[in-house]
């Protein structure tokens, strides 16, 4: 099995009624839920014009590979609404794979370690609440010390 991270976000609809449809779904089709971090409201990132988001990160355990487990995750965000116009456009629904396991790779269908985490204060504060310790396989530090370096600037 396979440790897996998933950011998952919404800021379009019923926010609280998709995230957890997501939840319940990635528990049904991607993999065993083992931990659920505290949803948190933001702003938008990226395009920042758009509405405020709801985020959250889940840890789960799968047996899917990395490729498979990125075409589930799109095919689980189409089921949900998502549908794709522009980079950072608003959504029904966003699952990113922040970490796998702790591999880093990049193919042209997908990045591990997410490109982002170090950036973005609404993926580090739901991961510093579930695995505070968990290292950045690129950047050497922990989730919390990833979030104690953008919010205080160490």
């Amino acid at each position: 099995m396979y440790q897996v991270f998933l950011g998952i976000g919404s800021n379009l609809g019923d926010r609280e009624t998709s995230i957890s449809n997501a939840i319940d779904n990635i528990g049904k089709s991607l993999g065993k839920v083992i931990k659920v971090a505290p949803t948190i409201s933001t702003k938008a990132w990226g395009k920042t014009d758009s509405p405020d988001y709801l985020n959250t990160v889940v840890e789960i355990q799968t047996d899917l590979l990395p490729l498979e487990l990125i075409e589930k995750v799109l095919a689980l965000e189409a089921r949900l609404g998502r549908t794709r116009t522009e980079k950072w456009a608003s959504r029904l629904i966003d699952i990113d794979i922040l970490y796998f396991n702790d591999w880093h790779f990049n193919t042209p269908n997908l990045i591990v370690p997410h490109p982002y985490i170090a950036e973005r204060t609404f993926v580090l504060e739901p991961l510093a609440n579930i695995a505070p310790d968990f290292v950045h396989p690129i950047h050497r530090k922990t989730n919390l010390e990833l979030l104690n370096t953008l919010t205080n600037g160490n």
